[in-house]
């Protein structure tokens, strides 16, 4: 019954990581806050670890990847350095750090078989 606790707490921590990641990233498109990219970078990769199962990597990599181009795409279309150019830019950061740990996982993974 204490794995099954532990489990839900992670769970738990996982999605509210994955919403204050979104929040940062539209907020900091609004409001000047210094430290948002390195915020986001930290809870990225609270995601990558707490929310993305072995079955659902391939999936997610793929999703992240798509979610990345456009976003990188958008930022160029918006370049003037708004608040679209800057809340595509964030969320560039949150996505990018959650696939990395998800990457590495696969990777990993992969090589021990």
């Amino acid at each position: 019954m204490a794995k099954g606790g532990h489990i839900q707490v992670s769970i738990s921590i996982g999605r509210w990581a994955y919403l204050v990641g979104l929040v940062i990233s539209i907020l900091a498109g609004f409001v000047v806050i210094a430290s948002a990219p390195s915020i986001l970078f930290i809870v990225g990769l609270l995601v990558g670890l707490l929310n993305v199962s072995e079955e659902e990597s391939h999936n997610f990599l793929v999703a992240v990847l798509s979610l990345v181009i456009v976003g990188l795409a958008g930022s160029q279309v918006f370049a003037d350095g708004g608040t679209v150019s800057t809340i595509l830019a964030n969320f560039v950061a949150f996505a990018s750090a959650a696939a990395l740990v998800v990457a590495l996982r696969t990777l990993i993974g992969t090589v021990k078989k």
